[in-house]
This record gives structure tokens, C-alpha cells and sequence, in this order.
């Protein structure tokens, strides 16, 4: 602390408040979004043979200067956090942006092309780390992996009795989509998504009627209870991460104020402990000072000179 009050940072302080003002500006932001996007053109470009064949240097080029404003701009986002380091591995989009910049100078996967292209189109997806919308649809996915998980559980055995069961009642008149067990699971799912729904119910009933029945509780259960349960985990997955970033957003919610609470105690501690001194110095400044003579005192000693 200085003489006048203020606090004096350190050298790694004073670095991370720099880089923090830099990464934290719009104007950051803006061209960082726009270097990935044209990279997502660039990528795109390569896909065409003549072109890479026309401008194989300039292309190589270009994507060297790709990766070089992506290292900048990972260094710079680690040296925002010098002074609390353990924030930056708290952020998952600084976690995978670095994953995806430091795999790039890996020996292994810069001699594997198709491990290198891999890694080039997953900056692609840090796009989502400017695009508040797409971050929640991305969080909402990730949160409804479980739910999706034990749909797709329900899915297989249903998808297997139903398979079975067309197997037994279908295999000798119809080998072709129920000749065995992955003709017949196969045959069902893609009757899930109500395509060809109509033959099959038609050439069903050529070999007994009571294939109405079969394919009316398979549907039922498959393409409206299932696909709706489905839908349902994903869109409160969607409203929890909504959430979530709203919290995040939000500089009064709880969990910046309790992220923040040391800090604030910190400075009202300081603020304290300065009002203390500041007060003991005016006692003692009090006490050292002379006393002065009133006009009662001083009275005697003027009668006495007459």
C-alpha cells in the first residue's frame, strides 16, 4: 500500500489486468470470432482439389497465421488469470480452447492428416464461446447426455422385443425386412420416423390382420411416447442452462457473491484498518501538540508587569 491509500499491484498484477482489459473488450471478441469464421471458410475451401492444388503455399500460409492468433489469444487469456490462475481451469471454453491450440504443436498429430483436419474444424466450434444462444444449446445438450442415455436404453429393448416379435410373425413371408433380428430392428427404426409407414402396414396385413395391430402399438409407443420423453428431457435440460448462464450473467447472484466474498472482506478490512490509523493519528497529533493559553490564564501575569 502507498502513502496516499491506493494499493500498489505487483508486476504479475499488473500484467493480468492488462491482458484482462484486452480479452474482456468488445473489440476482442469481435475479431477473435472473425479469424474463426474465416477459418471455418478457409477449411471449407480446401475441401476443393483445384484449389489447394492453385494455392497449396498461400493456403499453408494462412493456416500458420490461423494458429499463431489463436496461440496469442490462449497466452493472453492464461496471462488474464496470472493472478488467480485456478479461474482459468474453472472455465470449460478455456479449457477446451487451450486442448485444441496445444494439440496442434503435437508431433503425432501434426504428421496425421486426418487428426490435424479433425482438430482445425473443432475451432469451429469456439465460435460458441461468443454466441450466448448457441452455448446454451450446447450446454443443454451436454446435460441431457444421462436422460438421453436411459432413452436410448428404452429405445434398444423396445426396438428388440418389437424386432423379435416381427421376426416370429414375418420372417418366412417377408425374409426381406424380417428375415433375421438386424433386418427387423432396422426395418423398425426406420419406421420411427413415419417413413414408409404406409407400405409396410399394407404388405403386413397381405399376411395377417392382426399386423394392424402389431405396427399401431409400435408406432404408438416408438414414434409419440418415446420421441415426446425425449423432447422433454431435452428442453428442461435447455431451461437449466439458461439458467445457469443467467447466474452466470447476473453480478448479484449467489454464486458471484460467493466467489467474491473473500475478496470483499479483504477490503473491508483494509478500509478499516485504515480508519484506525487514521484516528490514532489525530490522537496522538492531539497529544503532542502545546497547550494553549487562555485569556484567564494570561491575566495575572499582565497585572503583574503593570
Amino acid at each position: 500500500m502507498t502513502h496516499d491509500g491506493t494499493t500498489r499491484l505487483t508486476p504479475c498484477q499488473a500484467a493480468a489486468s492488462r491482458c484482462r482489459a484486452v480479452t474482456e473488450a468488445r473489440w476482442f471478441a469481435i475479431c477473435v470470432f472473425a479469424v474463426i469464421i474465416t477459418n471455418a471458410v478457409i477449411l471449407g475451401v480446401e475441401t476443393y482439389p483445384g484449389a489447394v492444388h492453385r494455392w497449396h503455399d498461400e493456403l499453408k500460409l494462412i493456416e500458420h497465421g490461423f494458429l499463431a492468433v489463436f496461440t496469442v489469444e490462449i497466452l493472453l487469456r492464461a496471462v488474464a488469470h496470472a493472478d488467480r490462475p485456478r479461474d482459468f481451469f474453472r472455465d470449460r471454453w478455456n479449457l477446451f480452447d487451450a486442448a485444441v491450440v496445444l494439440c496442434s504443436f503435437l508431433p503425432v498429430v501434426r504428421e496425421n492428416v486426418t487428426v490435424l483436419r479433425l482438430l482445425r474444424l473443432a475451432r469451429v466450434l469456439r465460435a460458441a464461446r461468443f454466441l450466448p444462444q448457441l452455448r446454451i444449446v450446447l450446454v443443454a445438450v451436454a446435460r441431457s447426455l444421462p436422460g438421453t442415455v436411459s432413452f436410448l436404453l428404452v429405445g434398444a429393448l423396445l426396438l428388440y422385443v418389437y424386432g423379435m416379435v416381427g421376426w416370429v410373425f414375418f420372417a418366412a413371408d417377408d425374409p426381406e425386412h424380417y428375415g433375421s433380428i438386424g433386418r427387423a430392428v432396422l426395418t423398425l427404426f426406420l419406421l420411427t420416423t413415419m417413413d414408409g409407414l404406409g407400405d409396410a402396414v399394407r404388405a403386413g396385413l397381405e399376411i395377417s390382420r392382426w399386423s394392424i395391430f402389431y405396427y399401431a402399438t409400435y408406432v404408438l409407443l416408438a414414434s409419440f411416447i418415446l420421441v415426446n420423453v425425449l423432447v422433454g428431457v431435452v428442453i428442461t435440460s435447455l431451461e437449466e442452462a439458461r439458467e445457469l448462464e443467467r447466474e452466470e450473467d447476473e453480478p448479484g447472484s449467489a454464486i458471484t457473491a460467493a466467489v467474491n466474498a473473500p475478496e470483499r472482506e479483504v477490503r473491508d478490512g483494509i478500509a478499516a484498518a485504515r480508519r484506525a490509523l487514521d484516528e490514532l493519528e489525530e490522537s496522538l497529533e492531539r497529544l503532542s501538540a502545546p497547550p494553549v493559553r487562555t485569556t484567564e490564564e494570561s491575566a495575572p501575569f499582565a497585572s503583574r508587569r503593570t
